[in-house]
């Protein structure tokens, strides 16, 4: 019989950082993390020992000992691994873990309210990458855009602190033994165990944070956080409590530019550039040519983002290993992320009417500025919107390590976690309130500068900033709830083989339970004219001017060029206090146009109610080898994955009765009160081959090929079921989309070569190469149709009877003549005031004989489309002698062979990969005599972030980073960080460059505390 032998589990070497875990030094192991991702807790340690440097203490803490540990883990890991410690995440400047992630060498992050929420790798975005706690499938949870029913699978970092986290894993290959579903990566963070580190030992950390982007002044907000580890009775029994605390108060100021679809130049629709010969044409200059691509904007606005944060986060770790071969864990992670948002816009709409513009050369054709001419009673917009939500994770696991005869250790692990996102308020989870001030003469909108600048002007008598003007308009509650609840059981055992090839076995069986629901309701007063019936002066006149705050607005634009151009001021106004005077005076929320509320609040019933339920079970088994080329050490780990998943996906659809003009280019749906569950069901299966390969050639470098496939799974609206139409559609039609529970995921196969020299203990330089074959995308396919026999009320006899009579378009006069000439088939609900003329608003219903109204329905569907993805990875890391200096050094490069073309026919979609862009990082530090300080710059280049008829782009963005910290006595130390110092700004554009739109200045973050470890 073969002798006891089991693989130690090791001691995941923490920093003096505020996890608590390196206020006493330790010797820093080798990992192989890939081994055995999906147990609690520090990865397995591998034969290899690290390697001593002639003269060099072993024992090193701070930013060296955060840099040992990222290089043994990627020097000893199987595939592709990178890594990043608990003290590297705890002295980085950063809010969140994605803050930290993006250090990493092919990991780039998007930014949600000033900070990392979700990253990017090696060019797949969010959706495409996997995040496991400790190995396990996390839940995930947001609300989305607001507007929609959530249906995103992607994890929000921003939900996470930093301090109570031990480590985070980046695979960017595929293995077996890895949990499946992330085509970009899997992310695994570690958390710490107490018999990892026996003894007593803590840590408390204190700071104040100062957002520099707050509009109104700077106040210093609250962190604290802290964790105390504990083992008693002979080190087998442990225990260790991690919570945090934090408080953030910031703005994000962002100028927005809406749009109407692409057109050609040759086009004649309602929208499009007048066609030379017709009225209007000779105010165009240097008109799009006949094939050339040109957008124009719909809507322009200034929002003033005022945003309010807290963040906690907490966990319980209860160990015992009444055995030297049996550990038993119980472990319960908490996170909450409360953010309430208060926006404050002042906007403007384009009608397409008496328009003029000016337009850069083609084929891809973008605005020098557009303008309009209006008729009395065209409004300027100032609205008020709040957005105030919690998310809360819950994950309560279990674990049971056996280390048993026969070099066996068995795993069987078990979590029961939740993610719920929903609002915190009566009103909503993203709401907003409309006012306007009516008398518009004309508008006009300049993209000369990188900001875009609006500039009207008024009719005589009409004072934009006069608050006694200001009447309330439409508003809109959105009522949005999202729950993922995840059940997952996980058996795994390994065989350690005493042999000389066959080094160990590993097998294992996964099953999940994945539960999502997804809800969204609304309820809407489309009195887009004014509330009052009476007409506007009398909503003017129920809203007592002091309701109004005037700010300015050139300042909190500063960071652009064109700021000054800006008009002068805004009026804000607190949204509970506009609601609850609307609500009393005109029953906004008990009455409302569209939806239905849930009595004595402003929260809609749900309309749209999504379950999907994907039960997955995933076998594997992976041989790990080790043998000697020629007497250099090299290693295979060949396996074999196996996914099956069944889907059940519900759906209740909401019913259109009918379609109503609200507004002069608004218009909305009517719906049935009750709704009914669709069900769909389908299902798939794969399988999913790894293989690795590494040899030492030499002595310090080891060459690395691996090859994989990797799945990723449909996001969860396109898994939906049931017809659901968009509530406001346009003139020209409205839009919709049905889903399809029958797809399957996508599915990559990759090859990775890479060739790396640890010339140093800390020092390493690596140069990879990735190649990515993707299929099964899935595309949409847009169909133009008429849906439940919806009529437009905006194109019909009454409304060719009004152009007819008035010898003109203008919606404003032509629904003026329906509502007074046709009153049994509409309905007066005010009247617009301007220049001495009064006009009707109201509703105007759609009738049998107007024409149907089409809508162009989206439904999603795995096409034949493949794409190809592949780059360079550059890696140089270097501790320069014993100067206490050292710097970091990345770049990646990402190429994918579909990529959008902005010239094509505007009219049809196109397939294109997302979030491809090359990207880099230089970091410097300095780690001597109790002194550690780092510089970090981090930079994306532009990236196409989504369209597929009408793409928009995000703009290359770096920003520079700095911390620093002293501990001046025996475990107190004295730390500052800065965030985004140089105020770097952000915008985003269309087609075409000039075409802006978003613009958004950035402003630094900084911090400074205290930090007491024992």
């Amino acid at each position: 019989m073969l002798g006891f032998k089991a693989r130690s589990i090791s001691r995941f070497v923490a920093s003096a950082s505020v996890v608590a875990m390196a206020a006493v030094p330790g010797v820093a192991s080798a990992q192989d993390a890939a081994a055995t991702v999906g147990n609690t807790g520090p990865s397995e340690v591998q034969d290899s020992a690290p390697v001593e440097q002639p003269g060099e203490e072993i024992v090193v803490t701070g930013i060296r000992a955060s840099l040992r540990e990222a290089v043994d883990i990627k020097r000893n890991a199987q595939g592709v691994v990178d890594a990043i410690s608990s003290e590297d995440i705890g002295k980085f400047p950063d809010t969140n873990l994605a803050e930290s992630l993006q250090r990493i060498t092919g990991v780039s992050i998007d930014r949600s309210n000033g900070e990392g929420s979700t990253v990017t790798v090696r060019g797949f975005g969010p959706e495409y990458n996997l995040v496991t706690l400790n190995g396990r499938q996390m839940p995930t949870s947001t609300l989305g855009d607001g507007a929609s029913a959530p249906a995103s699978r992607s994890f929000d970092f921003a939900n996470l602190a930093s301090e109570g986290i031990a480590g985070v894993e980046v695979y960017k290959t595929g293995r077996a033994a890895v949990p499946s579903g992330g085509i970009g990566s899997t992310i695994n963070i570690r958390t710490p165990r107490p018999l990892d580190r026996p003894g007593m030992r803590g840590s408390i950390a204190a700071r104040g944070v100062l957002d520099t982007s707050r509009n109104d002044g700077s106040p210093i907000t609250p962190e604290v956080s802290g964790v105390l580890s504990s083992t008693f009775g002979d080190d087998r029994f442990g225990i260790l409590l991690s919570g945090a605390y934090q408080r953030r108060q910031a703005s994000v100021n962002s100028a927005t530019v809406g749009f109407r679809d692409g057109f050609l130049g040759e086009e004649n629709n309602w929208g499009s550039l007048p066609q030379p010969g017709m009225p209007g044409a000779d105010q165009i200059t240097n008109r799009p040519g006949p094939g050339d691509v040109y957008e124009v904007p719909q809507e322009a606005s200034y929002s003033l983002i005022d945003i309010d944060r807290e963040r906690i986060n907490g966990q319980l770790v209860l160990q015992a290993k009444p055995t030297d071969s049996l550990t038993a864990t119980l472990d319960y992670t908490y996170s909450s992320n409360q953010v309430e948002a208060r926006t404050a816009s002042t906007g403007i709409w384009f009608n397409f009417g008496n328009t003029s513009s000016e337009w850069t050369d083609g084929p891809n054709a973008g605005p020098v500025f557009y303008a309009e001419q209006f008729e009395p009673g065209k409004d300027l917009s100032y609205s008020s919107a709040l957005t105030a939500n919690k998310s809360i994770n819950k994950s309560l696991g279990g674990n049971l390590t056996w280390e048993a005869p026969g070099n066996v250790t068995v795993s069987l692990d078990a979590h029961h976690s939740t993610a719920e996102s929903k609002p915190t308020n009566e009103y909503g989870s993203s709401t907003s309130i409309g006012g306007a001030i009516f008398g518009v003469q004309s508008q006009r909108l300049d993209f000369t500068n990188d900001l875009p600048v609006v500039s009207y002007a008024m009719y005589p008598g009409v004072d934009a900033l006069n608050p006694a003007l200001i009447t309330p308009t439409g508003n809109a509650f959105r009522n949005a709830y999202f729950k993922n609840t995840l059940d997952q059981v996980q058996l795994k055992g390994r065989y350690e083989h005493d042999g000389a090839f066959l080094d160990s076995i590993d097998a294992g069986f996964s099953f999940v339970d994945n539960q999502v629901r997804s809800a969204y309701g609304f309820i809407q007063n489309e009195t887009w004219g004014g509330v009052d019936p009476r007409g506007q002066s009398f909503g003017a006149d129920a809203v007592p001017d002091d309701f109004f705050e005037r700010v300015s607005l050139p300042d909190k634009f500063s960071g652009f060029d064109g700021s000054a151009g800006l008009p002068s001021a805004i009026y804000t106004f607190n949204f509970e206090q506009m609601a609850e005077l609307l609500r009393s005076t005109y029953n906004i929320c008990e009455n409302p146009q569209v939806g239905v509320v849930a009595p004595g609040t402003c929260l809609a019933n749900y309309t749209t109610d999504r379950r999907i339920r994907e039960k997955t079970i995933s076998p594997y088994i992976q041989f790990n080898t080790r043998f000697d080329v020629f007497n250099n050490p090299a290693h295979i780990i060949a396996g074999l994955r196996y996914d099956q998943t069944n889907v059940e996906s519900s759906a209740l659809v909401p019913v259109p009765t009918g379609a109503r003009w609200t507004g002069a280019n608004e218009f909305a749906l009517t719906f049935a009160p009750d709704a009914d569950f669709t069900t769909f069901r389908g299902s798939y299966e794969n399988w999913l081959p790894s293989i690795d390969f590494d040899i030492e050639p030499l002595r310090n470098v080891k060459l690395r090929a691996s090859y994989s496939h990797t799945i990723t799974r449909a996001d969860y609206s396109s898994l939906q079921g049931g017809l659901e139409l968009d509530t406001n559609p346009r003139i020209g039609g409205g839009t919709g989309r049905l889903g399809n529970p029958n797809l399957i995921p996508f599915k990559s196969k990759n090859i990775d070569f890479s060739a790396e020299w640890y010339f140093d203990r800390e020092s390493y330089l690596s140069i990879g190469y990735f190649n990515k074959d993707v299929s099964n995308f899935i595309g949409s396919t847009q169909v133009d149709q008429s849906a439940f026999d919806l009529r437009n009320p905006g194109s019909g006899p009454r409304y060719r009877a009004a152009v007819a009579a008035l010898g003109t378009t203008d919606a404003v006069r032509v629904r003026d003549y329906i509502l007074r000439n046709y009153p049994a088939s509409s309905e007066v609900t005010g009247t617009t005031e301007a220049g001495g003329v009064n006009y009707l608003t109201g509703n105007i219903f759609g009738l049998p004989e107007d024409d149907l109204f089409n809508f162009q329905i989206t439904q999603p569907f795995n096409s034949d489309q493949t794409a190809n993805i592949n780059g360079w990875e550059f890696a140089v890391q270097h501790r320069l002698w014993d100067t206490g200096l050292g710097f970091i050094v990345n770049y990646t490069i990402v190429n994918g062979d579909a990529q959008y073309n902005n010239t094509l026919n505007p009219s049809i979609g196109q397939f294109a990969l997302t979030g491809l862009s090359d990207s880099a990082n230089v970091v410097g530090y300095y780690d001597k005599n109790g002194i550690q300080a780092r510089v970090a710059y981090n930079w994306r280049d532009k990236f196409y972030a989504g369209g597929a008829f009408d793409p928009t782009y995000v703009e290359a963005y770096g920003q520079v980073d700095a911390s620093a910290s002293w501990e001046f006595m025996q475990g107190l130390t004295v730390f500052a960080e800065g965030i985004n110092i140089l105020g770097a700004n952000r915008r985003g554009h269309r087609r075409s460059e000039e075409f802006v739109t978003f613009a958004q200045p950035g402003y630094a973050r900084y911090m400074g505390g205290l930090r007491f470890t024992f």
